[in-house]
């Protein structure tokens, strides 16, 4: 099992409760992911879509967690991807700093 699995199932009560807690866990970070790496301004129903499809592959995603370290690859591209958005932000004010007329 995984380290962050292994935590979840001994830190709950029940097993039942465990299940749902990884779950929660790996769709709330590959929504994350998915914002942070790849979401574009869509309509509310394409947005709906794209949630529940990503909701119904956790699913299999969870299976997986158990013994695979899903939320561990999870967590590392997150982190990855806000590096990434902070240094983009911090590119463009340090362009728009520069580029002012004078």
């Amino acid at each position: 099992m995984s380290p962050i699995a292994r935590y979840i199932y001994e830190a709950m009560p029940s097993t039942e409760s465990a299940g749902y807690v990884l779950f929660l866990a790996v769709f709330a970070l590959s929504a994350l992911v998915y914002y942070l790496g790849f979401a574009k301004k869509l309509k509310l129903w394409q947005n709906a879509v794209i949630y529940i499809s990503l909701f119904l592959g956790c699913l299999v995603l969870t299976f997986l967690a158990f013994f695979l370290p899903m939320v561990e690859g999870l967590i590392v591209a997150a982190l990855i991807l806000i590096i990434y958005k902070a240094r983009r932000m911090f590119d463009r004010k340090h362009e728009e700093k520069d580029s002012t007329p004078v």
